[in-house]
Order: C-alpha cells, then structure tokens, then sequence
C-alpha cells in the first residue's frame, strides 16, 4: 500500500512543501506577479507506460477570510482512472486557504479515502504564536484526535508552499545552489535541501516548454531510488507553473505531466514549433 502515498500529485508536492527562507518576520509581505484566483491546472500521473491518475490544482474565483485573514482557496484533487482504479481507487482532496499577502497557509484541510482507508484533517496556522492546531479522526467520526504543535516561523503546507515556491526569482539562484525548507505535514515539522539545477526544455502534453529543474533531496527510504529520484520542472516565466514532475522508485518510475490550463496570469513560455 505505500505505492499510494506516491501516485498523485499531492504527494510529489510533498518535497517542496516549504521552499524559502528558514525564518522571517512573521508578518512578511511578498510580491506576487505569478498567479491569482481562477488559475487551473490539471495533470495526468502515469505509473510507467499507465495512464494511471488525474490530478486538478486550482485557485478558486473568490478571496476567502480566514482568521481575519484575506486568503487565496487552493485545492488540490487527486483520483485514479481506468484499470488502476479496479483494484487502488483513490480520491483525495487537499485544500489550503493561503494568506493573499504573506502567501502563508492560515487554514489546511485534507480528505483522503485510498480503498478502505479514510481520514479527515483540519490544520489551523498561528504564525503569530508559531503553532499549529490540528484535528483529525479516520472512519470513526466520534475518534477525534486533537493537538497543538510548535512550528518554524513562515512554515508551509504542502499545497502553500507549491504557491510561495513560485513566488521565487530563480534569475538571482545560481545552478547547483542548495536551498533549505521546512514545512508541516502529518502533524511533522521536517526540513529538506533543494537543489536548483538551471533551465531547461521538456516536452509535455501542454506543448514543448522551456522550464526551471528543481531536485530535493530524498531522505532514505523504501520509495525512491536514490536521493535525486525527483526532479519538479516549473515553466521558466512569470508563472512558474509545475508542468513536468518525474520520480525514479524502486517499483518503476512514475511521471505527472500538464495537460490543460487555463486561468494563467501570464502567457505560458511555450516552445514555437518550426
């Protein structure tokens, strides 16, 4: 079963949950030129030669407030297809309200159901305090786990940092330049090295695109093949959208890759074809 954790999108997001500067002001205020409410993407996962997932991440069209906060609503879903989902049916929401002006979570919410496994989460952010707050159950709504975890200053989620990562000016990061992250996921603080590897231009059912190679560095495990198993590939533009992922795992290798968008702040740098 530990192959599920790793099919969708979410998951790959995973790494990079928290790319930027360790601790700051937590009050920050970031320029945002890279997106804004109503942007949709969406991205087909095959396990090998499988079509075997969709994946959408969306901003929705409304400026949402969460504790007294003005927030972007991103949700991240995530559902098998075809023959996978006889026998591994997955369909997984991730959502997280992120603070318009700091690009800080305030509020994540998770709902997984993979097979008979169920699970509920809400995460309540006090940067303020440096906190998080966590409630969770799994199949028996009545089993109410609850707790308060001290977290870094400017932590993200794993659906707000895929948003502050694009916030980045990767024209001041030199090739092979080593970035330290943090982040909160499964009621963990962790912390990870991400390697920015330059520019490049791959090719995906979008269209062929000229991109920015990231590659975080996978602690030991039973997964990935490696510690630069995974390598993110964001449009080298003002958007910075993920449109390529790749992850060498001992079981084989699997790929998600940008299919449609719509919504982009800016125009997608697509590679013309001759």
């Amino acid at each position: 079963m530990a192959i599920r954790r790793w099919i969708l999108l979410p998951a790959f997001l995973l790494p990079l949950a928290a790319f930027g500067p360790p601790a700051a002001d937590a009050s920050r205020s970031l320029a945002n030129t890279s997106f804004d409410r109503g942007e949709t993407l969406q991205y087909k996962v095959h396990y090998g030669l499988i079509n075997a997932a969709e994946a959408t991440i969306e901003l929705d069209d409304n400026v949402h407030r969460v504790n007294e906060r003005p927030c972007y609503r991103a949700t991240v879903t995530g559902r098998t297809t075809g023959s996978f989902d006889f026998f591994l049916r997955i369909r997984d929401t991730w959502r997280s309200y992120i603070d318009t002006t700091s690009i800080l979570p305030q509020r994540f919410f998770r709902n997984i159901e993979e097979n008979n496994y169920r699970k509920r989460e809400t995460v309540d952010f006090d940067h303020q305090r440096a906190v998080a707050d966590v409630e969770s159950y799994k199949k028996d709504k009545n089993d109410v786990k609850k707790g308060t975890y001290k977290v870094p200053n400017n932590v993200q989620d794993i659906v707000s940092g895929f948003y502050f990562l694009r916030t980045i000016n990767y024209d001041q990061r030199r090739p092979g330049e080593v970035i330290k992250v943090q982040g909160f996921f499964d009621e963990n603080v962790f912390s990870m090295d991400v390697t920015y590897k330059g520019r490049e231009t791959v090719e995906t059912k979008a269209g062929t695109i000229r991109v920015i190679r990231l590659v975080p560095k996978m602690p030991s495990n039973k997964i990935f093949k490696g510690e630069n198993a995974v390598s993110v590939f964001l449009s080298d533009d003002r958007n910075k959208i993920p449109v390529l992922i790749q992850a060498e795992m001992f079981v084989g290798s699997v790929k998600v890759d940008l299919y449609k968008y719509k919504g982009l702040r800016n125009r997608l740098n697509l590679v013309a074809k001759n």
